[in-house]
């Protein structure tokens, strides 16, 4: 399904802020942020998972869509996602963790994409050891530099796709979204040692 905006002001000038839709920011000034730009109704539970990556101590965004309806209703695609709050606060990190949603095509794996091929790769492996299925995303790449997770300082961040399954499962099983979580970090933490 098509997107129905283009862009986020023309999603602001469309639909209600507190009632169609809702942002939320917490920056703590680190050099990773961890978003969810397609969080709520419109990507369900990727904005959960998103704030439980970034835990206490990692910076976190999310666009939360909060009515029901089509998939495009509010979803702007990464590559023209511009919404002011969240270029300011990825602009000013160094690397983003981007937290998606992707249709059930008959695998649980984690798509990963992004430019921060290091930082993909890390991720991947952590999410396997920690047994969970990660694979290169071929469909939905995250390459494009206009990408919201690529607007950091260093110009690349980590896109993460997850089917509904694993949303669902990770939204229900606290002990698997810590293990996720942990992953996720732990990669984080190898990369910030670099």
């Amino acid at each position: 399904m098509a997107d129905r905006y283009r862009t986020f002001a023309e999603l602001a000038t469309n639909e209600r802020l507190g009632i169609d839709y809702r942002i939320r920011v917490k920056d703590l000034g680190t050099p990773f942020v961890i978003l969810a730009p397609h969080g709520g109704w419109i990507e369900p539970h990727t904005s959960e998972i998103a704030e439980a990556i970034a835990g206490t101590d990692l910076s976190f965004y999310a666009f939360e869509a909060l009515k029901s309806g089509p998939h495009g209703d509010l979803h702007v695609t990464s590559h023209r996602f511009d919404e002011p709050k969240a270029i300011s606060l990825v602009g000013r990190s160094r690397t983003a963790v981007a937290i998606h949603g992707r249709r059930n095509e008959g695998t649980e794996a984690v798509w990963l994409g992004g430019r921060a091929s290091a930082l993909r790769d890390a991720i991947g492996a952590c999410l396997r050891a920690a047994g969970f299925d990660a694979e290169p995303n071929t469909r939905l790449p995250g390459s494009d530099r206009a990408n919201i997770c690529n607007r950091t300082l260093s110009g690349e961040g980590a896109q993460l796709e997850l089917p509904p399954s694993l949303r669902r499962r990770l939204a229900s099983e606290a002990e698997s979204l810590q293990a996720f979580c942990e992953a996720v970090r732990k990669a984080l933490l190898s990369m910030a040692a670099t």
